[in-house]
C-alpha cells in the first residue's frame, strides 16, 4: 500500500496554522523542515516535511518535487514514481518534477523513458542545477560518457553551493564511480567543512577507494560535528572489522554502499 494513500489536501486543520514557541508551523515553516532534513540526509523526515508543505497548499509544486526526490534517495523508485505521476497531473510542465520522475525511471532501468522524461525537462527551459544533475544521473544509468558535462554544468550554475556539490557526489558513487565522487566530495568539504554529511561522503567515497586512513579521519570528522552520527559510528565499526589494504577494497565498496 502506498505511504500516501491516506493523504489528504486541503485539511481545515493544516490551515490553522499551529504555533509550536513563537514558530507559526504553516507552510513556510514546513518548507524550511524539509530542506534542513534533506540537507542532514534525514530523508524521511524530509518526506513528512514536504507532506505538510501540500497539505497546507497542493499548488506548491516545489513540495510535489521534494516528495519525488526524498523517495529516490530512500531508494522507493516506484513510489517516486507514482508520486511523480500524480504531481504531473497537476503541473505537467513543471522542469524539475520532469527531471525527478527522469532519475526516478533510470534508477528503476526504464532508461528509454527516463531520457525522454530528462529532455521534456530541459525542453521546458529548465536551468536548476537539480535538472543537469538528474541529466547526469539518467545518462550514468545509460553508461554514457556525455553524462560528465550535465555534472560540470551542474556545478558551474552553483559553483559555490556545498549542497549541490554533494548531492552530485553522491549520484555519482550511487554508479560506483568513486574517483570523481571523491574529487566532488572534497570539494563540497572545501565549501561548508562544519557540515558533518559532507565529512561522511568523503569518508564513504575515501573507504570505497581502500582509502582506510584518510576514512577514518573523516568519519571521526563527522562525529565530531555531530556526536549522535549513526552512520559514521557504523563505518568506523566497519573499518575496523575490515582492517587496512586494497585487498580487501571489494568488501569496503558492498559495506559502504548504503
Amino acid at each position: 500500500m502506498s505511504r500516501f494513500v491516506n493523504l489528504e489536501f486541503g485539511d481545515e486543520s493544516a490551515r490553522q496554522q499551529p504555533v509550536m514557541g513563537n514558530a507559526i508551523k504553516d507552510e513556510a515553516f514546513y518548507v524550511r523542515e524539509a530542506r534542513l532534513a534533506f540537507e542532514n540526509a534525514d530523508f524521511e523526515p524530509a518526506l513528512r516535511s514536504y507532506a505538510k508543505v501540500l497539505e497546507h497548499n497542493p499548488q506548491n509544486a516545489s513540495g510535489w518535487t521534494g516528495q519525488v526526490r526524498a523517495l529516490v534517495e530512500l531508494g522507493e523508485y516506484r513510489e517516486a514514481k507514482l508520486w511523480a505521476d500524480k504531481a504531473l497531473e497537476r503541473f505537467p510542465r513543471e522542469p524539475e518534477l520532469l527531471a525527478a520522475k527522469a532519475v526516478a525511471l533510470a534508477r528503476m532501468g526504464d532508461l528509454e523513458a527516463a531520457m525522454a522524461f530528462s529532455d521534456a525537462s530541459i525542453e521546458e527551459r529548465g536551468e536548476t542545477p537539480f535538472i543537469w544533475l538528474a541529466r547526469g544521473d539518467v545518462l550514468l544509468a545509460r553508461q554514457e560518457k556525455r553524462a560528465d558535462y550535465c555534472f560540470e554544468k551542474a556545478l558551474m550554475v552553483a559553483a559555490n553551493d556545498w549542497f549541490t556539490h554533494w548531492l552530485a557526489s553522491r549520484v555519482y558513487r550511487f554508479y560506483t564511480q568513486f574517483s570523481k565522487a571523491l574529487k566532488i566530495a572534497q570539494r563540497a568539504m572545501e565549501l561548508a567543512a562544519d557540515r558533518w554529511v559532507v565529512w561522511l561522503q568523503l569518508g564513504y567515497c575515501q573507504a570505497s577507494l581502500g582509502m582506510a586512513e584518510p576514512a577514518r579521519i573523516s568519519f571521526q570528522q563527522a562525529l565530531q560535528l555531530e556526536p549522535r552520527c549513526i552512520p559514521a559510528q557504523v563505518a568506523l565499526a566497519g573499518l575496523e572489522h575490515t582492517g587496512f589494504g586494497s585487498r580487501l577494497r571489494a568488501a569496503w565498496n558492498g559495506f559502504f554502499s548504503t
